[in-house]
């Protein structure tokens, strides 16, 4: 494979340390060379690094581009791979004559790449941004640079995600402390303590936040100095404000210093105060010479430092919240040491340069392929189901649905119809179209292989006949615009009508392949509306095969909530239904009577964040010891994980039951709805009433009940992965179709 990249070349900080360290070890792998439009710094440390490398220099795009061709001529070129802006409307130019597809890695939010430069925004960054629009792929430095360009409308199928890596194995010889610090210039006195900031001398870094907040804490902490590394067109104003403050003789601007590795040994607290980043490579370094953080919460740092675990976290512009973070860390080397180890062993694990650049030959590879498949006439998948309406349980299905398609295909374009196109982006990085905007579903169909109805209830009129009539109708659609169609791990029913029954009965029969249910219910349900056409088989829901959260994500999520990852707790996952509020009593009541007689701490969790809140805020008023209400668990990995950490769950939603018992929770359902009974009993184990039926004596008693199997747990664990092996069945189905 044969990659070329463009590059302006006058890259400092963060983004020449990842295309520098990239190249080179790309090399040992593919033919990576450099091309970059002006000789200094970044050239020689190519140069020197062994890189491949080409200098055009030219401020001229078309003379650069002639010399670009005349270097390339003949040449085989399988991608073109652009940095910053010159980068990216260079590899436009080229990109028809080398005919190779063009990708762009973006470092930073490029609509503040000019801050407090007008004209350079206006010129370079209004070409920037019309050639960002033509490149075809792009790769964003962190998840919030990736997440930025899908809010921006940039294509989220054709958009991947690369966190910085960096050398964790490669011995380090720093300079001893004082020694550095004197070649700086910098007094130091017994007992001081250094605060120290690296990078580009900008206002998108707010070096004044930080200069306003050291003199507030040297109030308190009169040995506290500070280290500014590097330059840029800032510098001058920094150096005016801090003789304003009074700080001359207690900060010290180092400029642009290549010994970074001596730089963070030298000091005691790493600061990064930026209104905006991508994922900074002073976060990595500081890291690596296990020196703790204090940072803005922006952009892909808090993937790597979780406030007070493995670091400190401040909102930009709060310069009294950062002078308290600087004076507490300055007062405690022994807080220092332990966030200082604990971010290096994250970083370890998460950010090394080897995950770095397996992950982008992973990408170079993907593009190849999309590209490899543009001549097919009908490509992709398109996916329909009660998505974006913030319901976990949607969320899992959706979820195991993508994973289950990339498992069989890994490149195939996938779009999902979904009421918040935007949560869908983000989340999945697939393509998705509004749920009633029929022309571009329609569009969609005419070019996909395969149109899958997706989990959950659809087929039924017990909260809505639209809902009904939409879901056949797409499902009429797909198959006439020339799909394969399969109904993925559905429930079935309750339809009600004999025109419904009807209709129902026609449109499976003539307009679906292969349904796969859930549940035997489903399946008997099926039959008794007449379905004879699709190949029908039994399998289970869709979210049995998600793994759980991480423990380390769980357990700090708990503490977070204030509770003891060790406790013992009863969950209720309720929704609001008809007849609800006359029943919340009797719940509350139970949860009150599961603390005072089996010590369980009553929680609350919502599995669709818009609904659920009303019916656990109900119960928790009617209580006379107050419950817990717990915010924040919205991916299922992170519910799963927590409802393993219950000793009973009582649960309206089915898919709380569903996570609950990958864990062999003992389970108590309140059904509204035929598919909780359905679910339990196919499970094998739980008990379960009809919402309309509840008392407090029926439900203590099934309380009781539960909590009597927690010894048996392993045992109900068992019964659910027989389930969890069923659930092959659903894209068994698909691959049977898609080949």
């Amino acid at each position: 494979m044969r990659v070329i990249h463009l590059i302006g070349g006058g890259d400092t900080g963060g983004a020449k340390t990842h295309v520098l360290n990239l190249l080179r070890e790309l090399n040992n792998s593919i033919d990576a060379e450099l091309f970059c439009f002006r000789r200094g710094d970044f050239s020689e440390d190519a140069e020197k690094m062994g890189i491949p490398i080409h200098v055009i220099e030219t401020g001229d795009p078309i003379r650069g581009l002639r010399e670009l061709k005349k270097l390339l001529a003949g040449q085989k070129i399988d991608i073109i791979h652009c940095h910053g802006a010159r980068g990216n409307l260079m590899g436009n130019l080229l990109k028809k004559f080398v005919n190779a597809p063009v990708v762009t890695t973006v470092h930073s939010d490029y609509r503040l790449d000019y801050l407090g430069r007008p004209v350079a925004r206006l010129s370079y960054g209004t070409t920037n941004l019309v050639a960002l629009r033509r490149v075809n792929y792009y790769i964003g430095v962190c998840d919030n640079i990736s997440e930025i360009l899908i809010e921006r409308n940039f294509p989220a199928g054709r958009i991947e995600t690369i966190y910085n890596g960096i050398d964790f194995k490669t011995p380090i010889h720093p300079v001893p402390r004082e020694e550095f610090l004197q070649s700086i210039g910098m007094k130091i006195e017994p007992g001081d303590v250094i605060a120290g900031i690296a990078g580009r001398l900008s206002p998108v870094k707010d070096i004044p936040t930080l200069l306003r907040a050291l003199k507030l804490a040297r109030e308190t902490l009169p040995n506290l100095k500070l280290a500014i590394a590097g330059d840029g067109e800032d510098k001058e104003k920094l150096q005016q404000l801090t003789a304003q403050l009074g700080l001359s003789e207690h900060v010290c601007f180092a400029g642009w210093l290549k010994d970074v590795n001596s730089f963070f040994n030298a000091i005691d607290i790493s600061l990064i105060t930026s209104l905006s980043e991508g994922f900074p490579y002073v976060l990595t370094e500081a890291a690596r010479m296990h020196r703790v953080t204090i940072s803005t919460n922006v952009g892909g740092i808090p993937s790597l430092i979780t406030d007070g675990e493995t670091g400190k976290l401040f909102t930009p512009r709060d310069e009294q919240r950062l002078c308290q973070l600087l004076i507490e860390l300055a007062q405690d080397p022994a807080l220092r040491k332990t966030l200082g180890d604990r971010l290096y062993e994250k970083a370890r694990e998460k950010l090394s340069i080897e995950s770095m650049v397996r992950r982008q030959l992973e990408i170079y590879q993907g593009i190849l392929a999309r590209e490899a498949r543009k001549g097919q006439k009908r490509d992709g998948v398109v996916v329909c189901g009660a998505y974006g309406h913030g319901n976990a349980g949607d969320d899992a299905i959706l979820k195991s649905i993508i994973r289950s398609v990339k498992e069989l295909d890994p490149y195939v374009p996938i779009t999902v119809l979904a009421k918040n196109t935007q949560s869908i982006k983000k989340r999945y990085r697939v393509n998705s179209i509004y749920t009633f905007n029929l022309p571009r579903i329609l569009g969609a169909m005419r070019h996909s292989r395969l149109y899958i109805n997706g989990g959950g209830t659809l087929i039924q009129n017990a909260t809505s006949h639209r809902s009904l009539w939409y879901y056949l109708l797409t499902l009429w659609a797909a198959k006439r615009l020339g799909n394969k169609v399969d109904m993925y791990g559905c429930g079935i029913g309750p339809v009600s009508g004999k025109k419904n029954l009807k209709l129902v009965s026609r449109v499976l029969n003539s307009s679906v392949d292969s349904i796969t249910l859930r549940e035997p219910d489903s399946v008997a349900e099926l039959r008794s509306y007449g379905v004879t056409g699709p190949a029908v088989r039994l399998s289970s829901d869709p979210a049995l095969v998600l793994p759980p959260a991480s423990a380390q994500e769980t357990e700090s999520f708990l503490r977070g909530q204030g509770l003891d990852p060790e406790g013992r707790y009863i969950c209720f996952l309720l929704r609001s239904w008809r007849g609800f509020t006359e029943k919340a009593p009797a719940l509350a009541r139970c949860a009150e009577r599961a603390r005072q007689e089996y010590g369980l701490e009553p929680v609350f969790i919502s599995i669709n964040a818009f609904q659920d809140g009303y019916a656990a805020n109900l119960v928790l008023e009617h209580m006379k010891t107050p419950g817990k209400a717990l915010e924040g668990a919205s991916t299922p990995e992170l519910l799963i994980s927590l409802l393993s950490h219950m000793s009973v769950v009582v649960s309206m939603r089915l898919h709380g039951l569903i996570f609950s018992s990958l864990s062999g929770t003992p389970l108590v359902g309140v059904s509204y709805d035929p598919k909780i009974g359905a679910y339990l009993r196919y499970l094998g184990y739980g008990e379960y009433i009809d919402l309309k039926d509840v008392t407090e004596a029926w439900l203590h008693a099934a309380i009781g009940r539960a909590y009597a199997q927690l010894p048996q747990r392993p045992a109900l664990k068992a019964q659910t992965e027989k389930l969890s092996q069923v659930e092959r069945e659903n894209i068994s189905a698909v691959q049977e179709l898609l080949e």
